[in-house]
């Protein structure tokens, strides 16, 4: 009996290492290196620790969550792209609240265009235009027609009426891999860097490459003089600056050659940085909002040159992932790249803050999968 049961044992440790070992998985991970990051005293100087993102104010969104793009409009309302795939419309106190459209996507960050016009980055759908009475039109879902956009996630509107947009993942679809958290986990662990930003101007209706090889190209802003943009690359925990005038725009960027015309800007940060949003108001518009979906994990950054792991985990049960713990955490910077305020809740008490939209009297917080709309006054 005790042969038999060793045997059975032994039987069940070889199987288990043939799986953890062989088992398919989607990813074929890169090697790539992280810079040295004081994961036990990361919160000090410009990030020090504090509590200012706790205590939130809440505005009930109904039956909806996930209020990750937050936007005043030209009408003075205020619009949420929430986990459904709607936008919501309401008065800034919250009140009034209706529905605008519903895309049958999800939106990850929008603008307006000078008609007022609500331009969104659905990543199911691609680049959308939602006209005020809620009609809804594709703008764009390719470059070309061999070269789909998989992953549309964030967008700004320039004065000139062009619309910059990071296209997160040639490889991983919200559509084809089980939703937007699950392809961006697939694409951060992978680190295959296929991210982009592109273009799209609505007089030729033409879409093009600017700036390529993001590691989950995220958030985007404009500079105030609309002369660079600031794009997120979440999986190397950094944040580009690059420029857009004529003469930078006659050829493609690459992360993988930074030079003048496009460079890091806020480098080896303390968590993933999500969404980029611009003050709204005069008053408002001299600072960015970045927001950390998650704080660093020295686990996850000791995978970094070890492939084999990167794959092993995704072996494990979901539960056994060392995925990093809750911490809200905001920042804002000028255009120059310095941090100028810094707003925390160590205890996470609101899930993924993706960036602040900032009001002349609240600064409401985006989130990925809060239930509500949390705010604090100015």
């Amino acid at each position: 009996m005790f042969k038999k049961i060793l045997g059975a044992a032994a039987a069940l440790i070889v199987a288990l290492a043939l799986y953890l070992s062989l088992w398919p998985v989607p990813i074929e991970p890169v090697v790539w290196s992280t810079p040295p990051f004081p994961y036990n005293a990361a919160y000090v100087g410009a990030h020090a620790r504090n509590t200012k993102l706790a205590n939130l104010k809440h505005i009930s969104i109904g039956t909806e969550e996930g209020p990750e793009h937050i936007m005043l409009g030209p009408d003075g309302k205020l619009y949420a792209a929430v986990a459904s795939g709607a936008i919501l419309r309401m008065a800034p106190d919250g009140s009034q609240q209706s529905k605008l459209v519903s895309t049958g996507g999800r939106v990850l960050g929008f603008d307006f265009d000078a008609a007022g016009n609500l331009i969104a980055a659905d990543a199911l759908r691609g680049l959308l235009s939602i006209a005020p009475d809620g009609k809804l039109t594709v703008l764009t879902d390719k470059v070309s027609a061999n070269d789909p956009i998989r992953y549309a996630d964030a967008v700004v509107v320039a004065k000139t009426g062009k619309m910059y947009f990071t296209d997160a993942s040639q490889r991983f679809g919200p559509k084809e891999w089980g939703g937007t958290f699950e392809a961006s986990v697939l694409d951060i662990i992978e680190h295959s860097s296929t991210g982009r930003v592109l273009e799209y101007d609505p007089a030729t209706k033409v879409t093009r490459v600017v700036f390529t090889d993001l590691c989950f190209a995220n958030g985007i802003a404009l500079s105030k003089d609309q002369r660079h943009l600031f794009v997120n690359e979440t999986g190397a925990y950094r944040t580009w600056k690059v420029e857009i005038g004529p003469a930078a725009l006659s050829a493609k960027m690459s992360a993988k050659t930074p030079s003048d015309k496009a460079r890091v800007l806020l480098d080896n940060l303390p968590g993933y940085p999500d969404n980029l949003m611009r003050g709204q108001g005069v008053a408002n518009q001299d600072r960015i909002w970045l927001g950390f979906a998650k704080p660093r994990g020295k686990a996850i950054d000791d995978m970094a040159g070890k492939p084999f792991l990167r794959k092993l985990t995704l072996r494990l049960p979901r539960a056994l992932w060392p995925v990093p713990p809750t911490y809200g955490h905001v920042i804002a910077f000028d255009d120059d790249g310095k941090i100028v305020a810094d707003l925390q809740d160590p205890a996470g008490s609101y899930p993924e803050t993706t960036a602040i939209t900032e009001t002349d009297t609240r600064l409401y917080v985006q989130s990925l999968h809060a239930k509500t709309l949390g705010w604090i006054a100015k």
